[in-house]
């Protein structure tokens, strides 16, 4: 119990952090009051001691000890809560400089100077990268301050990105959430450009990073592109289906690297030290160095700090001949970093790190010896490693994706033997390339065994029926999952002691089970059944953005993939879509090609538009590199689709006065052909097209009605009504996000659609939606979702 004294003032003090950091203006206050609490207690105790409290009878004594640890918590937890408090108060003003609050508050553009805090890979400008600004100018005023930022549509890495460059950028600013672990938003205008390299001290780890991950990509499959993960935390090769298979088995913590691989290397150093004769105090300062420079070499993300100072910690008592428990280490930890960034207390990647940990430590042991019960201890102490990590971890996952990895705990057993193997081996090969360069890619092919069979083992499990049971989303659903948990653990490790509170427990929790079971595969059911096998178009739902499909005689179509391959992969996964024939991107807007990852090799032809910069030209070369047959299409372009025949109206061969990007969005119509003796709905995407393209698109072709209108640019004002009067479709689609900032769909288009008769449906407040054709030459809608209350447009 001793060990839990400091892990209560531990979590009182992330959970009054985690509250408040919303909250900049109250910090200051509360943490007063929380010294003040903590004072008065302590000197309440001092005066009086436990031994004080006049209490008589039976069992005084142990009442009296009882209150004197009581009161000593509440001393340490308002002490520490007090104290990460005070830090975060200390450092708001410094991350929210009025100059950028103005800035932010007036839409004014800012020129700045800033460092990078993390590897900005070739390719990734979608991707925000995380920097620090160290001076910003807006107009003739200029301040110096640290604010950490997101950078968002930097076009390209510039030269010699890795963490520690120094940049120059121009751009925009929008304040973050209060408590988010960056303090503004900044929307590139051009590309950043490069004032400054690394440091020394931190641009050995770059190229040492750079040479591993150049050296593993030139190994095949999914091995080579895990690799990097497994051994220095790099997922920047690993794709969209091999991430979304590590998550869905519980093994993507492989690729988080935490206390496995900090205990491997201190452990390998300390055993080398003694093997040579070096006392240990050199040592412990030997393994302190390196540890200093593995933090440097695979980043110090949030899991990485936290292990990397439990671990100081640990070589700090044994370099003074003493000995440390576990929990104690791992609370003082948790309030040391949140001293040093009080805004990591709603880092879900610490959060996790953090009950991974505890989980290890409190749960190991009793599951062990439980399971011992039936098998031999050794294989009772493999299994319950992965099972204590993921009971400790799965109420917060729920937030994160509200289901159950069925087969995780085996996954994790049989991807065991191999991580160790492949984190070591390939820190091995990270060191020896850049000095001796075929022994280090000779070493980096053997970590890719390892890698590859844990990669095979993920697509395996995710592979097979039922890899991921549904769970109730949000807090109801964490709720559920902890009392769960709390059920389990008490009906199996209770003992004999409350063998009527084991019993009930035992039945509380089948009931919970039965009903849950029961309410999955009963929703299953009816969701499967109540979903038209015959749709012959289907809008996924990704948020903000178009990703549609037409379907005919067994070929499909996509239009467009949203702004991020998950929920595309979803979608494409419940609608059990393999093979996409022919792929059409309308134009390179983030929300319309974020999600192309999700497919690439399994795209047949891919039809695009003109292109604007070199992103979309590597969006392109992606596209061919996976297998897809790639043309730039103009109008007048046809072709055929199962039954159905396709033609393109936009845009014109000839630009002309037409820039690339919205105004040139690929606009395509699919009609029923000859062989479609019924159904066969017909169907005109508009992408992105403004008023007064879709003007030019009337003119230049003979459109006729259509079943089906997939409309413009999700709703917003800037439509034509002659183009929807000459549709006059009977379904318009809308692909828009729930409370998107555009306002989209506006009143403006919801008012056309309504005027030539067109049922809008939307994604927003529908999901999926599903269009099939019907007796009579009628149309079918069904949708996930009931549409709901209409919001204020």
């Amino acid at each position: 119990m001793g060990d839990l004294r400091l892990a209560v003032p531990a979590a009182v003090a992330w959970i009054v952090l985690a509250v408040l950091v919303g909250f900049p203006d109250r910090l200051s206050a509360a943490a007063v009051l929380l010294w003040i609490l903590a004072g008065v207690t302590a000197v309440a105790l001092l005066i009086a001691g436990p031994q004080q409290f006049r209490l008589r009878g039976l069992g005084a004594s142990r009442l009296r000890r009882a209150l004197g640890v009581m009161a000593g918590s509440v001393v340490l937890a308002s002490a520490a809560a007090a104290l990460v408090l005070s830090a975060a108060a200390l450092a708001a003003p410094a991350r929210m400089p009025q100059v950028l609050v103005r800035a932010a508050q007036s839409h004014r553009s800012i020129t700045a100077t800033a460092v990078t805090d993390a590897v900005f890979h070739p390719g990734s400008a979608r991707t925000p990268l995380s920097i620090t600004l160290t001076s910003v100018t807006v107009g003739q005023v200029r301040s110096s301050s640290r604010v950490p930022v997101l950078l968002f549509g930097a076009p390209d890495a510039p030269d010699g990105s890795g963490i520690g460059t120094g940049l120059v950028l121009a751009g925009t600013i929008a304040a973050a959430e209060p408590g988010d672990s960056v303090a503004f938003l900044v929307f590139a205008r051009g590309s950043p450009r490069v004032i400054g390299h690394p440091p020394w001290y931190l641009d050995w780890a770059n190229a040492l990073r750079s040479g591993f991950v150049g050296a593993s990509r030139s190994l095949p499959g999914d091995g080579g592109d895990l690799l990097p993960g497994l051994a220095i935390g790099d997922t920047s090769a690993v794709n969209v289906t091999l991430d979304a298979a590590m998550k869905s088995t519980s093994l993507s913590h492989l690729t988080a690297v935490s206390g496995a691989n900090c205990a491997v290397i201190i452990g390998l150093v300390m055993i080398a030290g003694a093997a040579a004769g070096i006392p240990r105090h050199w040592r412990v300062g030997g393994a302190l160095v390196v540890l200093v420079g593995f933090v440097a070499l695979v980043t110090p993300q949030a899991s990485v700090l936290r292990a990397a100072v439990m671990a100081a910690l640990v070589l700090a008592a044994m370099a003074g001949g003493r000995s440390l428990r576990g929990i104690p280490v791992l609370s003082l930890a948790v309030i040391i970093l949140l001293t040093i960034d009080p805004w990591l207390c709603r880092n879900y990647g610490f959060l996790l790190s953090v009950l991974a940990t505890a989980g290890l430590l409190l749960l190991v042991r009793p599951l062990t010896a439980l399971l011992g019960r039936g098998m031999p201890r050794p294989l009772a102490a493999v299994i319950a490693i992965p099972l204590a990590a993921q009971i400790a971890c799965q109420p917060v996952l729920i937030l994160l994706n509200p289901a159950i990895p069925v087969y995780g705990v085996v996954a994790n057993l049989l991807s065991e033997p191999a991580a160790p193997l492949a984190t070591v081996l390939g820190l091995a090969a990270c060191l020896l390339i850049p000095i001796a360069p075929p022994l280090g890619h000779a070493v980096a092919a053997a970590a890719w065994l390892p890698s590859t069979w844990i990669a095979a083992v993920a697509r395996f499990f995710t592979a097979l029926p039922g890899s991921q049971a549904r769970w109730l989303p949000g807090a109801v659903g964490v709720a559920l999952a902890a009392m769960v948990i709390a059920l389990v653990l008490f009906a199996m490790l209770a003992g004999d002691r409350w063998p009527r509170a084991r019993r009930g427990a035992a039945a509380l929790l089948v009931l919970v089970l039965v009903v849950y079971t029961g309410g999955v595969v009963g929703d299953q059911v009816v969701r499967q059944l109540a979903r038209p096998a015959n749709w012959e178009i289907a809008a996924c739902d990704i948020g903000q953005g178009d990703a549609v499909l037409v379907r005919s005689a067994g070929q499909v179509a996509l239009v467009d993939t949203g702004p991020d391959p998950r929920p595309l992969e979803k979608c494409l996964r419940e609608l059990g879509i393999g093979r996409i024939q022919l792929l059409v991107l309308t134009h390179y807007d983030l929300d319309h090609v974020g999600g192309t990852a999700a497919v690439f090799g399994r795209v047949d032809r891919a039809m695009v538009g003109p292109v604007s910069d070199a992103h979309d030209t590597k969006l392109r070369q992606a596209l061919a590199a996976s297998g897809a047959h790639v043309d730039e299409v103009a109008q007048g372009e046809a072709g055929t689709l199962g039954q159905l025949n396709w033609r393109v109206l936009w845009p014109p061969a000839r630009l002309g006065t037409v820039q690339p990007g919205n105004d040139a969005s690929v606009t395509i119509a699919f009609h029923g052909g000859g062989g479609c003796a019924s159904g066969c709905l017909s169907s005109l995407f508009l992408g992105d097209l403004g008023r007064e393209p879709q003007a030019r698109v009337l003119a230049a072709n003979r459109i006729g009605p259509v079943d089906v209108v997939k409309v413009a640019h999700h709703g917003s004002a800037d439509q034509n009504l002659r183009m929807y009067q000459v549709a006059h479709a009977r379904v318009g689609i809308i692909g828009v996000g729930a409370h998107n900032d555009y306002g989209h769909p506006t009143a403006a288009l919801l008012g056309i659609l309504a005027s030539v008769g067109t049922s809008a449906e939307r994604t927003d407040r529908q999901g999926m939606i599903l269009v099939s054709p019907a007796a009579g030459g009628t149309v079918t809608v069904w949708s996930e979702h009931s549409p709901r209350a209409p919001a204020t447009e």
